[in-house]
């Protein structure tokens, strides 16, 4: 299925790798002008000059996405760089491995997305069909007695994206999750756990009904879909993309 978004102007928080990577790129692939921002300078660089040589428009600026006026002004100025916002795709996490990794896990998995919201709603009421991912995770679904915090953060997410739903209908704005399984990529979590934990890798993915790990642009093509206008009747809703790995006994 070829995906058309050569019209439409595409916002990809955390968008310098991984799975926000495979989502800015195939927005940029399918013809949108894409704006990515990300903590570290040096691999968001990498990633806006791979999505500039696919021709297309793009935009890239670090932000502490925990920081909400760094938030607020990188929409703002990503608005005015792309001429305005018809997508907003809110990827980033927080990390589950600090003292404060409940204040981490809020601050950057909900309280980006309900502020990066608040920013970018005035330009996506313009689009007249403004569209509205955030990326959640199984985690949110599931008992995580190692990462409670950010499997709490991913469910917040979850019923935030409902209330949303519901108060920006009026507006035209469709707002949807997607709640990914593992999954792989260079640098990421489970590659790092192959290399320094292969019988836990091994373990989970031999949990997967699938039997092997998703990747990145599995998820941005679920992505696509929900901003696409194949989706046009659809919010609200938390799409599961995980090989059926939340189905486990």
């Amino acid at each position: 299925m070829a995906f058309d978004f050569k019209k439409s102007r595409v916002i990809v928080t955390g968008g310098s790798r991984g799975i926000g990577r495979a989502i800015a790129t195939g927005f940029a692939k399918a013809g949108a002008a894409v704006s990515i921002c990300a903590r570290g300078a040096d691999t968001l660089e990498e990633t806006r000059k791979e999505l500039a040589a696919l021709g297309g428009k793009v935009h890239a600026a670090t932000c502490d996405l925990a920081n909400g006026e760094s938030v607020t002004a990188y929409i703002g100025d990503a608005a005015a760089a792309l001429g305005g916002i018809d997508i907003f795709v809110s990827n980033a996490s927080g990390i589950d491995a600090t003292d404060d990794a409940w204040a981490d896990c809020f601050n950057v998995d909900v309280m980006s997305a309900v502020r990066g919201i608040a920013a970018a709603e005035p330009h996506l009421a313009k689009s007249g069909a403004g569209a509205v991912i955030s990326i959640s995770s199984i985690s949110a679904m599931i008992p995580s007695p190692h990462q409670p915090a950010y499997a709490a953060a991913k469910a917040a997410l979850i019923q935030f994206t409902t209330s949303e739903a519901v108060r920006l209908a009026t507006r035209k704005i469709r707002v949807n999750c997607v709640a990914p399984g593992s999954i792989d990529f260079p640098g990421g979590y489970w590659d790092r756990c192959r290399v320094e934990r292969p019988e836990t890798y091994a373990d989970v993915r031999d949990e997967i009904p699938f039997g092997r790990y998703g990747t990145p642009e599995e998820i941005a093509n679920a992505v696509l879909f929900l901003a696409s206008p194949l989706a046009s009747w659809i919010t609200g809703q938390t799409l599961v993309v995980d090989g059926g790995q939340v189905l486990r006994p």
